[in-house]
């Protein structure tokens, strides 16, 4: 655990409640906020996955905007051009979760990052209005290089970008796909599963996992 240079956070559901925009979706769908919510996510993971294989790159906004879109025609909704942008809106202001702030300002001595498939359109502004800009050495985006998470290219973005080796990073995420993808890659894996999931049968086993970023604190040593 000595070896850990830089603590590189996964941003969507690892530091920021995804699931705190349900409430924006419940004043235009009553009674069917979260789950639109929960499709709404569902969909922004898999657009992203099915672009990268087809080699159709668009922005994490694009496919956010296109997630939503589905989700809300899955539940039978009704859209429109200002509603669209009130929900995009309410994701560059999610919740971040309440030990954050908290666990960041311990591990001020060491390099801290953000790695997300964000791009710095939505990133920045979120990151911004939360109050932890200053808490962070770098904002690294998969924008950068067009490679969604989990390529291998992806995680090797990190390493560049950090100047460190693989073994020196520890990588923090809640999606089980994404700690799956650094753990391939090679990196030091810490899954947050904040929803007492079983792990991937990907035979990828997480270095740790803890149910809240507090466990991380263990590694600052």
């Amino acid at each position: 655990m000595s070896s850990i240079q830089a603590f590189v956070f996964d941003v969507y559901g690892t530091l920021f409640d995804v699931h705190s925009v349900k409430e924006k979706c419940e004043e235009f769908y009553p009674e069917k906020g979260a789950q639109i919510s929960q499709d709404w996510r569902t969909k922004q993971i898999e657009y992203s996955n099915l672009r990268q294989l087809m080699g159709n790159y668009e922005t994490f906004s694009t496919i956010t905007r296109d997630a939503l879109r589905y989700a809300i025609k899955k539940n039978q909704g009704e859209s429109n051009e200002q509603i669209e942008k009130e929900l995009m809106d309410a994701y560059l202001k999610l919740t971040h979760y309440p030990e954050t702030e908290s666990v960041l300002s311990q591990l001020s001595d060491k390099t801290l990052a953000i790695f997300s498939n964000g791009s710095h359109d939505m990133l920045d502004p979120l990151v911004h209005q939360s109050g932890l800009t200053n808490l962070f050495d770098f904002v690294i985006s998969i924008d950068e290089i067009k490679q969604y998470k989990p390529t291998p290219a992806s995680y090797y973005h990190v390493l560049k970008t950090l100047n460190v080796k693989r073994e020196e990073v520890l990588f923090m995420s809640s999606n089980g796909w994404d700690i799956s993808g650094a753990k391939n890659f090679g990196l030091q894996t810490a899954w947050i599963n904040r929803n007492d999931l079983p792990v991937e049968e990907l035979n990828l086993i997480p270095d740790a996992i803890y149910t809240d970023l507090n466990g991380i604190l263990e590694w600052n040593s």
